[in-house]
């Protein structure tokens, strides 16, 4: 039976990393790549990638893009839940990544701003007692996929399920505005948000302070600093569990670290390890994802390791 059914968002990433600091108004040399993306579908695929029985839900065009990311979520060994728009292509997300490796994205959700509640409703069996639900941020964040995230969360609620919610970014975080998001997903037993999405959510800039201030709406809170590590809260412990970064000779793209996170933070957190266990799970997930381009583990990787 699956483990956890990730609701969310599925992306063609368009990838340009600059091999020189950008030139404005002018042309810089780059590598450009296309890759699957979105965070629901990656956290997916870096989940399988752990071993973990994974569904995935989601909605993608009917275009050849869909098509291979569909694919792609297979390939991965991801039960992959995807309803196809029959008007709206598969959302596209172009990436700037800077030689330094810092990126920048414009996105257009496409079919993901369709995603609709009866898309939930046709997945119905996966939401049962003993099954983790990871949301997706950027689902609640977009108006058009709200109403099917929000029913996702309905769902599991009623059906006792365990779950996680993620910031997903921080500027639409931030024009949505905080009270939305903390009412939304009242309930959730875990937060994962990085500092940017914690300050924006408690307007504390120190993310220790906003994971004390997080939990007044969810048992335990994650917050991912970057390169200082991430660390762990609950209510009744006089400080936050913290643990550092993995070092990165060199960050290729850091697209995706923050799912990868997720996805190599949940598996031990779910078993009921410690949580500077999963903590140093996820750091290490994060840590591969950026040592290569694109969001998501290679398929080549995870094809050998299947063998």
């Amino acid at each position: 039976m699956t483990r956890v059914v990730v609701v969310g968002d599925l992306m063609t990433d368009t990838v340009a990393r600059a091999a020189y600091p950008l030139a404005k108004g002018s042309d810089t040399p780059a590598a450009v790549t296309t890759h699957g993306g979105g965070s629901g579908a990656n956290v997916a695929a870096w989940l399988a990638l752990e071993g973990v029985e994974v569904a995935f839900v989601g909605r993608r065009g009917s275009d050849i893009a869909g098509r291979n990311r569909d694919m792609e979520m297979v390939g991965y060994g991801v039960d992959a839940r995807l309803v196809m728009d029959p008007e709206r292509p598969t959302g596209t997300c172009v990436v700037m990544v800077t030689h330094k490796g810092d990126r920048t994205m414009l996105s257009d959700p496409g079919a993901n701003g369709a995603f609709l509640p009866e898309d939930i409703e046709r997945c119905k069996e996966l939401f049962v007692q003993g099954i983790h639900l990871h949301l997706s941020g950027y689902s609640l964040i977009n108006e058009g996929s709200r109403k099917a995230a929000i029913h996702a969360l309905d769902l599991a609620r009623k059906a006792k399920m365990s779950v996680s919610v993620d910031g997903g970014s921080s500027s639409p975080l931030k024009r949505m505005g905080a009270e939305p998001f903390l009412e939304w997903t009242q309930g959730a037993r875990l937060l994962v948000v990085n500092a940017k999405e914690a300050e924006i959510l408690t307007g504390r800039d120190t993310p220790s302070q906003a994971a004390k201030v997080l939990t007044a709406w969810y048992p335990q809170v994650v917050i991912k600093n970057g390169a200082e590590g991430a660390l762990w809260y609950t209510n009744g412990r006089p400080e936050p569990v913290t643990v550092p970064a993995e070092p990165v000779d060199k960050i290729v793209d850091g697209t995706g670290a923050g799912d990868a996170f997720i996805a190599g933070f949940l598996p031990p957190w779910l078993e009921g390890q410690q949580p500077a266990d999963a903590l140093t799970a996820g750091c290490r997930l994060a840590a591969r994802a950026m040592k290569h381009l694109g969001a998501r583990p290679t398929l080549a990787v995870v094809n050998n390791q299947i063998k």
